[in-house]
């Protein structure tokens, strides 16, 4: 028996079920996110796209490793951790550009997309909530999910922030601050899935 209740090959045909919603969620909302953070200047938009991308490559990874070995499972859980990494150190350098070379972003739309983004999460968490007590690929996707609802709150806050006080400086730190959370987020799959890459 499994985490849901039931039966090996039927939880991992309903992990694949869920893994592919989530992909499929994430994909959508990185391609939206991406391109209407870079038409608002908005670099907290662009750092919430880059984690939805995270999210879609940790959720293609975890497909791979549903039904494998807990070697298998590690292997995923680690690449998603280093992944997420890289890709906030790109978002505070992105961060640096903007900060340097200035930027004038779209309060209006940092607010209607982090609200989408945020019903996207919700839904997202929802779906992984009788799976997060399963294999170590499974509870990275959780942390992800859970990181990605912080970030789409800052991401609105920040829209609020900038339309009240006319300074880009709220997109520019809740931007630093996604960037910080995605960065967190990988190490703290890394330590999930680094003591299980001692068992085959």
């Amino acid at each position: 028996m499994t985490d849901c209740g039931c039966p090996a090959d039927q939880a991992d045909t309903l992990e694949r079920r869920t893994l592919r919603t989530l992909l499929a969620i994430n994909g959508v909302m990185f391609v939206a996110e991406a391109g209407l953070g870079w038409w608002a200047e908005s670099t907290a938009l662009l750092a919430d796209s880059l984690d939805m991308l995270a999210d879609a490559a940790v959720y293609g990874l975890s497909l791979r490793a549903v039904g494998g070995s807990g070697r298998r499972r590690s292997r995923a859980a680690t690449f998603s951790g280093v992944l997420q990494m890289v890709l906030g150190a790109g978002v505070l350098l992105e961060v640096g550009r903007r900060f340097l070379s200035g930027s004038d972003p779209v309060s209006t739309l940092m607010m209607a997309v982090g609200a989408v983004a945020l019903a996207a999460n919700l839904s997202c968490l929802a779906l992984l909530a009788k799976h997060r007590g399963g294999g170590v690929h499974m509870r990275a996707s959780w942390i992800f999910s859970t990181n990605d609802v912080i970030a789409n709150v800052g991401v609105i806050l920040s829209g609020a922030l900038v339309l009240w006080t006319g300074s880009r400086w709220p997109d520019l730190i809740v931007g630093a601050v996604v960037a910080v959370v995605v960065l967190w987020g990988g190490v703290r799959i890394l330590r999930e899935a680094w003591p299980k890459e001692e068992n085959p």
